[in-house]
């Protein structure tokens, strides 16, 4: 499976998979069975995450298909990456700790050579243990892995080979073509006990077997425990800002970012004056990204960016990776800007990019309006405590539908 970072190539896999989000998807979901053989999964989640395909069209394909009841496996799925994202929202200070931990563990691995060489080993698949080392090798070749593998690949990280887990967090999210804020960050905590705490995913040998049909039958032995990870209590929750702005006939310019490869299709009053187009990802780590993550999310920008000029008719401007702020600011004067639009920022390192250039002196008088999503605005007040709490609200949330779908992105496929 490859993935072209283009909404034609995300709703032509879309379309592929539609027959398979029934039955065939419950039943063979958990089962990774290399980097060949992805038919048991959609392989969506990239273009998900770049919203190059908006999580309601995805839905309503599988509800359309099989009904809800037939789809639910799928639907579950796609709702734990909007869970983990409403989630970050309401408990933010966890985004700092981790970065923090990372900044951490790196200053220890500068320090301690018997830690480096360990570290090195897990990131160059070099330990010794057949199936993690396949798997730190399809990480950094393909930008992807099966969730199961996920899983299996964190607990080892954190249990068997005893490493900082945001040293592996951070190794996921430089490589992952999905690399998400929030549910990496989540999803790693979950497995080592800290996100339901005391709660832990233990990676077994006879497991990793059977969910890859023998292909790692031959699994040395792994740490039989996986006693939780520790940290101080949190900041209390609070709850994210959805409310709508306010505007309607101010002068502005539409600003595509990496986190809404649908931007065009925001609910304007009116078209731009210009195309503001911040196409240089957001760095994820101190270590840089991976290649292939950087040109994913550098692909969907410009598809987004293209899609949006011939749609509008108006000047695209690229935006240069160190001046930007300062271009922005020069645009807001030669084009009568009062404002800037762009879909909401969640929380990651694009929101604290963006947020503070934003601050220097050029665009302190220059608006910046961003638009919530009305998906986001349907699951996130349901996700402040665990999954479960969400899970039973999904059936209502699929039934009431219209979520402000973007229809004019272009057609979607039909079921």
């Amino acid at each position: 499976m490859t993935w072209a970072p283009s909404r034609q190539a995300a709703l032509a896999q879309l379309s592929v998979f539609i027959p398979e989000m029934g039955e065939a998807y419950a039943r063979t979901r958990s089962f990774d069975l290399g980097p060949g053989a992805r038919a048991s999964v959609s392989g969506l989640s990239p273009w998900l995450r770049s919203r190059l395909l908006a999580p309601e069209e995805v839905l309503e394909a599988a509800i359309g298909m099989h009904g809800f009841s037939g789809a639910q496996a799928f639907i579950q799925q796609v709702f734990w990456r909007a869970y983990f994202k409403g989630w970050l929202e309401h408990q933010p200070d966890v985004w700092e700790r981790y970065q923090a931990g990372l900044a951490g563990a790196l200053n220890q691995v500068a320090k301690d050579a018997r830690l480096a060489a360990r570290y090195m080993a897990a990131c160059e698949g070099q330990t010794g243990i057949p199936c993690f080392d396949a798997w730190a090798g399809e990480l950094v070749g393909t930008g992807y892995l099966h969730n199961h593998a996920r899983m299996w690949f964190a607990s080892l990280w954190i249990f068997t080979l005893k490493l900082p887990w945001e040293l592996g967090a951070d190794f996921f999210f430089r490589h992952l073509l999905d690399g998400d804020a929030a549910a990496n960050t989540c999803s790693w905590r979950w497995v080592g006990g800290l996100h339901t705490q005391g709660k832990t995913y233990l990676a077994r040998a006879d497991n990793i077997a059977k969910f890859t049909w023998g292909r790692f039958a031959d699994t040395p032995e792994l740490s039989g425990e996986a006693p939780a990870l520790t940290e101080p209590r949190l900041a209390a929750k609070r709850a994210p800002e959805m409310s709508e702005p306010r505007w309607s006939g101010q002068r502005y310019a539409l600003l595509v970012t990496e986190e809404d490869g649908l931007a065009e299709t925001l609910p304007l009053p009116h078209p731009p004056e210009v195309i503001l187009v911040l196409s240089a990802p957001s760095e994820r780590s101190p270590l840089g990204m991976g290649e292939l993550a950087r040109g994913f999310v550098t692909g969907a920008v410009h598809d987004c960016a293209a899609r949006s000029g011939a749609k509008f008719g108006v000047p695209v401007i690229p935006l240069t990776d160190d001046t930007w702020a300062a271009q922005i600011a020069d645009a807001a004067s030669g084009h009568k800007l009062e404002a800037v639009v762009t879909a909401r920022f969640p929380v990651g390192p694009t929101r604290s990019r963006v947020r503070k250039g934003w601050s220097t002196d050029g665009l302190m008088n220059v608006e910046r309006i961003e638009i919530a999503d009305p998906f986001d605005a349907a699951v996130w007040p349901h996700t402040k405590a665990g999954y479960f709490k969400l899970k039973e609200q999904i059936a209502d949330i699929c039934a009431r539908g219209g979520f402000g779908l973007r229809a004019a992105a272009g057609p979607g496929p039909q079921v």
